[in-house]
């Protein structure tokens, strides 16, 4: 987990130096976090969304005023335009800000919102546990582990549940864009854990399937349509393509919480667009190394988004759902 919440003190596990140096940032601010959130020193749509809740409990108890927290949590909702978790869980937050019994009843959805992700994590790993038979061997995008979450990750914890089970499967990790998060991240997270894993640059995924070294792909999400198109990692759509053509079961693997019922496809996405200096080059502890030239122009987004129709299964805390029965479930939702 990347985060550490005790009373008025709130920090984040910097994940941009990681796997090499394990430093903890302490974010005093509202711009702390936003600064923290942006040059993803803490990523992940459901630890954003978590980690800002924390940060407007932690001001309240440091006695903000239902004024100035409303205001610090409209600059928050702005910090990542993808990830719907962050806009939830401060939606969640503002509603109680003119409670009788502030701030306690923002330091108690906080928490609440914390633990449910954890239990929350708990229900997708079993559910997609499941799915994955003995020496298994899955291709996984991104770093989907604890610390994208509260719990023990979303795909990466679907893994994790697998490997406690005895399963012992093997993970293919994807390097990923941007800072690659895949290798830097997911790599230490199986080494922590003991799981097997190997990591690959993501162009060689297509070569791994085609030689049937593949058996399962299993991605997190950062917001999902209502129709089952969902937004995750620039990749992952092109993962989605080589496993259609190749056959190979594709899973999306995500927390309810990060279903957007105002979204009713992945068109209406807002797709974030990093740095041009991520693709020229690659960030060190001294600054960035550049291998491109620095005139050229280049176009770095930091999401795609994958038709509904490519998807095997939405791999959710309340269950494996196929295509008809994610937008069944969601619409009987919807109704209530």
């Amino acid at each position: 987990m990347g985060m550490r919440w005790e009373h008025d003190t709130f920090a984040i596990l910097d994940q941009t130096i990681l796997p090499h140096e394990e430093h903890w940032l302490i974010c005093d601010t509202i711009d702390d976090l936003i600064e923290a959130i942006q040059r993803l020193a803490i990523r992940g749509a459901p630890t954003i969304g978590i980690s800002s809740a924390l940060l407007l409990a932690t001001l309240a108890i440091r006695g903000a005023s239902p004024f100035e927290l409303a205001r610090d949590a409209a600059r928050l909702r702005k910090a990542r335009p993808t990830a719907v978790n962050l806009i939830n869980n401060i939606d969640r937050l503002v509603e109680k800000i003119d409670s009788p019994n502030y701030p306690e009843s923002v330091i108690e959805q906080a928490q609440a919102i914390f633990n449910e992700d954890r239990e929350l994590c708990d229900r997708i790993a079993d559910n997609g546990a499941a799915l994955i038979g003995k020496n298994e061997r899955i291709l996984t995008h991104c770093n989907t582990g604890g610390l994208a979450t509260a719990g023990i990750g979303t795909a990466l914890g679907v893994i994790r549940r697998a490997h406690e089970q005895g399963k012992n499967p093997m993970v293919w990790v994807d390097e990923t864009r941007p800072l690659l998060q895949g290798g830097r991240l997911t790599a230490w997270e199986c080494g922590k854990l003991g799981i097997r894993h190997s990591i690959i640059c993501d162009s060689a995924a297509a070569m791994l399937m085609q030689g049937g070294e593949v058996d399962t792909v299993l991605v997190g999400a950062d917001r999902i349509a209502a129709n089952g198109d969902f937004a995750n990692k620039i990749g992952t759509y092109s993962l989605a393509v080589l496993a259609s053509f190749h056959e190979i079961p594709f899973y999306v693997v995500a927390p309810s919480t990060t279903i957007d019922g105002n979204c009713p496809t992945g068109a209406e996405i807002e797709i974030e667009e990093r740095g041009m200096n991520e693709v020229r080059g690659v960030p060190g502890v001294e600054g960035t190394c550049l291998w491109a030239p620095k005139s050229s122009p280049a176009f770095n987004p930091a999401f795609d988004v994958t038709p509904a129709e490519l998807v095997t299964g939405w791999v959710l805390d309340g269950g494996v759902y196929t295509r008809e029965q994610y937008i069944q479930n969601y619409q009987e939702k919807s109704s209530l």
